[in-house]
C-alpha cells in the first residue's frame, strides 16, 4: 500500500517537474504546432491534439491556427477597361494548410495578412483593369432584358447612359481573381478558400457624373410613364364623349318623337275644335292675328276690302 502510495506521489511530482520545466505541451482540436529548436524547426508539424512532449528548454511549440481564418484588405483605387476609376474593398477566407512553410515564410498571421493584401490586391487588379465596370457590377443581364427598349433607345443622352450585356458577371470575375491569387499563396503554406467583393464605389470625382446620369434616367422613365398615362387619359376621354354623344343622340331621338307625338295631338285638337264650329275658330285666330300684329304705336295703311279688316268692318256695322 505504501508503495503504491510513494508510485504515485513520485509520478505527480514527475509531472510537476515536466509541466514546469515545459517539457509537456498540449494541443486541442483548433491548433497545429511547428517544434523549433533553438529558432530551427524540427521534426514534422503536429496536428494531433492531446498532450505532448518536447526537450524542455531548448526546444519551443509554436501554435497556429487551424480553423478557417478572415482577411480584410484595405480599399484600393482601380481603373475598369471602359476606364472607370473605382474603389474596391475585397475581402478573403484562408487557412495554414503547412504550418512549417506558413513559420519560415511568413512567420505568423500578421505577416500572411501583410502578403494576402499583396497578392490578392494585385490579382483584383489584374482583374478587373481587364475587364468593364459592368462585369463587376453585375451577374446577370435580367437588366438588360426587363430594360430592352432602353438599350437600343435614341433619345439617350450618351452611349454611357445604355444598358451594357455582361460576358462573365461580377460571380466568375471573382472566382478569376480566387484561382489567380490561390496560384501564388501556396508559397506561403496557405490555401486560400474564398475572395469575395465586399463594396464597389466610384471615386468622388466620377460620382456625381453618376448621380447626374441616374437622375436622367429616371427622368427619362418617369417621362415615359406620364406619356403613357396621357395617351390612357386621351383614350379613356374619347371613348367617354363617344358614349355620351350616343346617349345624348338616342335622348334627342327620344325627345323629337314625344314632340312629333304631341304635336300630332295638338294638331288633331285644334282640327277637332275647327270642324265643329269653322266660322268662330276663324274669329278667334283673326283675333290673336290682331293681338300679336297691332299695339298702340302701329300704323297700318288697308284698303277698305282687305280681309285682314274684315271683322272691323262687321263690328262698326253692328
Amino acid at each position: 500500500m505504501n508503495k503504491l502510495i510513494y508510485t504515485a506521489a513520485a509520478i505527480v511530482i514527475l509531472g510537476i517537474l515536466l509541466f514546469g520545466s515545459g517539457a509537456l505541451y498540449t494541443i486541442d482540436q483548433t491548433q497545429q504546432v511547428v517544434i523549433t529548436q533553438f529558432g530551427e524547426p524540427i521534426g514534422r508539424p503536429i496536428t494531433k491534439s492531446g498532450l505532448h512532449l518536447k526537450v524542455p528548454f531548448i526546444q519551443q511549440a509554436n501554435y497556429f491556427d487551424k480553423r478557417i481564418l478572415q482577411w480584410d484588405g484595405d480599399p484600393n483605387q482601380v481603373p475598369t477597361k471602359d476606364k472607370r476609376y473605382i474603389w474596391v474593398d475585397t475581402t478573403a477566407r484562408w487557412r495554414i494548410k503547412d504550418p512549417l512553410k506558413f513559420l519560415q515564410s511568413v512567420t505568423n498571421e500578421a505577416g500572411a495578412h501583410a502578403r494576402l493584401d499583396d497578392v490578392v490586391d494585385s490579382a483584383t487588379r489584374d482583374y478587373i483593369t481587364g475587364h468593364k465596370l459592368v462585369e463587376v457590377v453585375r451577374d446577370t443581364n435580367r437588366l438588360v432584358d426587363e430594360n430592352a427598349d432602353m438599350v437600343n433607345d435614341p433619345d439617350a443622352v450618351s452611349i454611357d447612359e445604355k444598358l451594357d450585356t455582361i460576358q462573365i458577371g461580377r460571380e466568375a470575375l471573382t472566382r478569376g481573381i480566387l484561382v489567380e491569387a490561390s496560384r501564388i499563396v501556396p508559397q506561403y503554406g496557405i490555401e486560400l478558400i474564398d475572395v469575395r467583393i465586399k463594396r464597389i464605389n466610384y471615386v468622388s470625382e466620377v460620382q456625381q457624373k453618376v448621380f447626374e446620369r441616374m437622375i436622367s434616367e429616371r427622368k427619362r422613365a418617369a417621362e415615359k410613364y406620364r406619356s403613357e398615362g396621357q395617351g390612357k387619359k386621351a383614350e379613356i376621354e374619347g371613348q367617354t364623349i363617344k358614349e355620351l354623344k350616343q346617349i345624348t343622340s338616342e335622348a334627342y331621338k327620344v325627345a323629337e318623337e314625344k314632340k312629333g307625338n304631341a304635336d300630332a295631338e295638338a294638331t288633331n285638337i285644334y282640327a277637332k275644335a275647327y270642324n265643329q264650329d269653322p266660322e268662330f275658330y276663324g274669329f278667334v285666330k283673326t283675333l290673336d292675328t290682331y293681338k300679336d300684329t297691332v299695339d298702340k304705336d302701329t300704323i297700318m295703311i288697308l284698303s277698305a276690302d282687305s280681309e285682314y279688316f274684315e271683322y272691323l268692318k262687321s263690328a262698326q256695322k253692328k
